[in-house]
């Protein structure tokens, strides 16, 4: 295992982390599913350790994985143990209609964390995280007041933002403007490389990078084939319509695998290397739910070449786009 340095900050970490958001289970809030389907916690639990052994250190949550099943997981199996890397996120709940609701008010930025440090374990969380915030949300300042208290209080140890998927910009914009945080967790992989601008800054400036969703929901992975079908309980069963599988495909099949040969690796690995070789990344969260993923995950990553690295950059404008706009109505 390979670590990076985590923008300025004293934290090194591994650079393929560990995605919990899959371990949380089988969660619904509002009729709509919030999680990957079914987990068995004794399956996650190994593969925690597993990842551990492969020499994984750092490990990224939120208090809505699960409702906070994840969460405990995590602080069931690494309590409060100083050689891993703990990044969580906060500002997504239950609702009182049930539904899923957003919360940045500076009680529940405070409360939440409270309650996250108690399922972690931990006498601090390493790199706590606004969970998709608004730019009408920093613009008011309240969770930036209490993001700024939880550090100086020590339950945090440093913070950020978790970006939009599909406008990422408003919000970066302001934490570079306004000199905030000191790291981001964004979506950066084979199809939506709209972030790179982002990642580019954010090295100058010294932030911390987290690229989330390297396989895209699993499309990069190699294992979703045409006529693919999810369990209810898994969000992809709305979001990886059959147009979306079938686009996806299209531009893999002709226009990218053919690099798993030349490379010897499979899908998995390109696609993670591909991310990798921007040295703006600090690391990677594939999502982990097995102990087999950690090695699925791991091992054979590749140097790209130079050139193979410009021509996967070239497809999002040439190909990738027209996908990431379907993606984008699906939500």
């Amino acid at each position: 295992m390979q670590y990076r340095q985590f923008g300025r900050t004293d934290l090194r970490v591994s650079e393929i982390g560990f995605g919990t958001w899959a371990i949380g289970g089988a969660a619904n809030v509002g009729g709509m599913p919030i999680g990957w389907g079914p987990t068995d916690d004794a399956e996650s639990i190994q593969a925690i350790h597993t990842a551990l052994d492969a020499g994984i250190n750092f490990f990224d949550t939120a208090d809505f994985y699960g409702l906070g099943h994840a969460e405990t997981l995590l602080g069931l199996t690494l309590g409060n143990r100083k050689d891993v890397v703990i990044a969580s996120k906060v500002g997504q709940k239950v609702g009182a209609d049930g539904k899923i609701a957003i919360d940045y008010s500076k009680e529940h930025v405070l409360n939440a964390c409270e309650l996250s440090l108690k399922r972690l374990k931990r006498d601090c969380i390493d790199f706590h995280h606004l969970h998709v915030a608004r730019l009408e949300h920093l613009q008011h300042g309240a969770c930036i007041e209490a993001m700024q208290q939880l550090q100086k209080e020590g339950k945090i140890r440093y913070w950020g933002i978790s970006l939009l998927t599909f406008n990422p910009f408003p919000e970066a914009d302001f934490f570079f403007s306004n000199h905030l945080g000191d790291g981001f967790q964004l979506v950066f992989n084979l199809i939506n490389q709209k972030a790179l601008p982002i990642m580019q800054q954010a090295a100058v400036a010294g932030y911390g990078v987290i690229a989330r969703m390297p396989l895209q929901f699993g499309l990069l992975s190699g294992k979703i084939l045409k006529g693919a079908s999810f369990d209810k309980d898994d969000h992809r069963s709305f979001r990886l319509t059959d147009d979306i599988i079938e686009a996806t495909l299209q531009v893999l099949d002709t226009k990218v695998w053919h690099l798993c040969k030349k490379y010897d690796t499979n899908p998995a690995a390109l696609a993670l290397s591909y991310i990798l070789s921007y040295p703006e990344i600090s690391t990677v969260i594939p999502g982990i739910r097995v102990p087999h993923h950690v090695a699925w995950n791991t091992q054979h990553l590749v140097q790209l070449d130079d050139a193979d690295k410009i021509y996967l950059q070239s497809l999002y404008e040439s190909d990738w786009l027209p996908v990431l706009d379907m993606m984008q109505q699906r939500g």
